[in-house]
């Protein structure tokens, strides 16, 4: 029988990430590993994640969290089942808070700031708020025809009387304004539109150089054609300006009932309308509260739904769910245009891997979640096709199973892609990135286990809230959770030596692990010998690294497990042993 006496060092060190896969984890990933990170301001060791502190508890499920900094005060609005509370005293507990709108969709809402007024989305409601007050967003009223004649006519060409359109139709309000030069002698003016809304739905008004006219005192209004008779002719030359109403069809709903938006080129970008599957729609330059109705692009022809906006690489991304044998990823890119100025005609992209939660621009890398978990999409430099490209690998054996997987919610803190499921999170670290075996780019992952049933994230100037469907709020801060301990390990990979087909010995002496002083006098560390965990001693960090004996013998594969009920931190770890005999049968 032959045998081999060497003594053999293993060094872990340089620790990257979880690797849940269980096939040949490398020395510096951990196969078993909860709460824990790498805190790159303050370390580059693996250590005990953040606790999580309870700021408050309103008394329904927290579905949206907005901050509005204007003259150096903060405004803190928060989404709370049907209603939308103003939180004076924020952060302080407990709550002094204002109720500003009941009515709000009981979905998770999205926000933008603008001119230092905070937007508000929740897929029925499109609400804005400067500081002061809360209103629903009123539509610019647009002047849809300019210098025309009283019959209708304009002076532009001679040869035509082609209305000049000065501004289209915008879908946020049914007012709309045709302005006009008097003749001195035509009492009629003829409106660019017919069947206009009733006078109980609005009494119209007109302005004769700045002077307001009043509809049933200064002129009627035949609403079946359009033409509005004043009671003495307007002088000529003066300005004429009439405003009415006329509704579309269906205009309002075509944006209120959006779910998605994204910023992108000075406009916003909405989509995620039930009802318009296909359809993204955007506001004009630098005017949220205008999106005229011809400023929509259909992408694709199926009615696969629309998950996610994504801008990224001067072109905003529209990811699309599964559609068997379609493409899944269009682009909208900004093109010119001689009447509108910026249009965004709709591309399809190679891709047909459909999205089945959301997406999100991750530190200039487009990603959205598979049916296969997180995918990128990088570009060929040969063709400059779109290619899908895996960035989940080592999670998607956990990650694939949790129950509501297809509901994942995301925010960027610290440098890494939160990715809330079922209380879970899975950190994706955009500092440690490695080639696949396929070539693909993949992050570096870690994984979080959270109490009280987190399933609300959101992440404001480098602070981490969190919530729950009972209300309460949490920030994501300090080192115990909500005053009960945070379990967390690290686990080394199963290691044979090198030699699979010996059984091994450790080395009572030799062993060291450099750990950060937290003031922790309990951590544990169990070695995993053959499957079975072996309980080992409790050490301290008070010198920042500890020695240990382990006594294991006639092994094939180990392990080490470091463990805590309170912070602790390492940055490495040795293992001495002997390879001896055979594996007997």
């Amino acid at each position: 029988m032959s045998s081999i006496s060497d003594l053999i060092t293993r060094n872990y060190n340089n620790f990257r990430g979880v690797d849940f896969t269980n096939n040949d984890v490398k020395v510096n990933r951990s196969p078993e590993t909860v709460n824990m990170w790498k805190k790159y301001d303050d370390s580059d060791c693996v250590q005990t994640r953040p606790g999580i502190n309870l700021l408050t508890t309103f008394e329904n499920k927290i579905l949206g969290l907005f901050f509005l900094n204007k003259n150096n005060i903060l405004h803190v609005l928060v989404h709370v089942g049907t209603k939308l509370y103003k939180w004076n005293n924020y952060p302080n507990n407990p709550v002094d808070k204002t109720e500003l709108f009941t009515g709000m969709n009981i979905i998770e809402s999205n926000s933008f700031v603008f001119e230092n007024t905070l937007f508000i989305k929740d897929g029925i409601n499109y609400l804005e708020y400067d500081g002061d007050e809360l209103k629903k967003v009123v539509g610019t009223i647009p002047i849809t025809s300019y210098y025309k004649n009283p019959n209708g006519s304009t002076n532009i060409d001679e040869t035509t009387d082609t209305d000049l359109v000065y501004q289209p139709v915008n879908c946020l309000t049914s007012y709309r304004k045709n302005a006009f030069i008097g003749d001195g002698t035509s009492t009629e003016y003829y409106l660019d539109a017919q069947d206009l809304d009733s006078a109980n739905y609005y009494l119209m008004e007109a302005t004769i150089n700045g002077l307001l006219k009043v509809e049933n005192v200064d002129f009627r209004v035949d609403r079946k054609e359009g033409i509005v008779t004043f009671n003495k002719a307007p002088a000529k030359d003066t300005e004429v300006i009439i405003t009415y109403s006329k509704t579309g069809d269906d205009y309002l709903g075509r944006i209120l009932n959006c779910t998605l938006l994204c910023e992108f080129d000075n406009r916003i970008f909405f989509s995620g309308n039930p009802n318009y599957p296909n359809a993204v729609f955007h506001c004009e330059l630098n005017d949220p509260r205008y999106v005229r109705d011809t400023a929509y692009y259909e992408c694709g022809l199926n009615q696969a739904q629309i998950k996610a906006l994504i801008p990224g690489n001067n072109v905003l991304w529209v990811i699309k769910s599964i559609e068997q044998n379609s493409s899944s990823i269009y682009y909208l890119t900004p093109t010119l245009d001689s009447t509108y100025n910026k249009i965004y005609p709709s591309v399809n992209g190679s891709i047909s891997l459909g999205c089945v939660s959301t997406g999100i621009n991750f530190n200039d890398d487009i990603v959205f979640f598979s049916n296969r978990g997180l995918e990128g999409v990088a570009k060929s430099t040969l063709y400059g096709e779109q290619l899908i490209q895996h960035r989940s690998s080592y999670v998607d054996a956990k990650l694939l199973l949790e129950d509501n997987y297809k509901d994942i919610k995301l925010a960027e803190y610290n440098g890494y892609l939160m990715c809330l499921v079922n209380s879970h999170i899975y950190l994706a670290d955009s500092r440690k990135k490695f080639q696949n075996t396929s070539n693909d780019i993949e992050y570096e992952w870690f994984y979080w286990e959270l109490p009280n049933n987190i399933n609300f994230i959101k992440e404001y100037r480098q602070e981490l809230f969190l919530g729950n469907e009972n209300g309460e709020l949490f920030l994501l801060s300090g080192t115990s959770d909500i005053d009960k301990n945070i379990y967390s390990c690290w686990t080394t990979p199963k290691d044979d030596f090198g030699y699979p087909s010996y059984t091994k010995t450790t080395n009572k002496r030799g062993n060291v692990a450099d750990v950060k002083i937290m003031g922790n006098k309990a951590i544990q560390l169990d070695t995993i010998v053959d499957n079975k965990l072996k309980t080992k001693n409790v050490y301290t960090d008070e010198k920042g690294y500890i020695t240990y004996r382990i006594k294991d013998k006639k092994f094939k594969d180990i392990q080490l497990k470091f463990s805590s009920n309170k912070p602790f931190g390492l940055f490495s770890c040795t293992l001495q042993g002997f390879v001896a005999g055979y594996i007997k049968r």
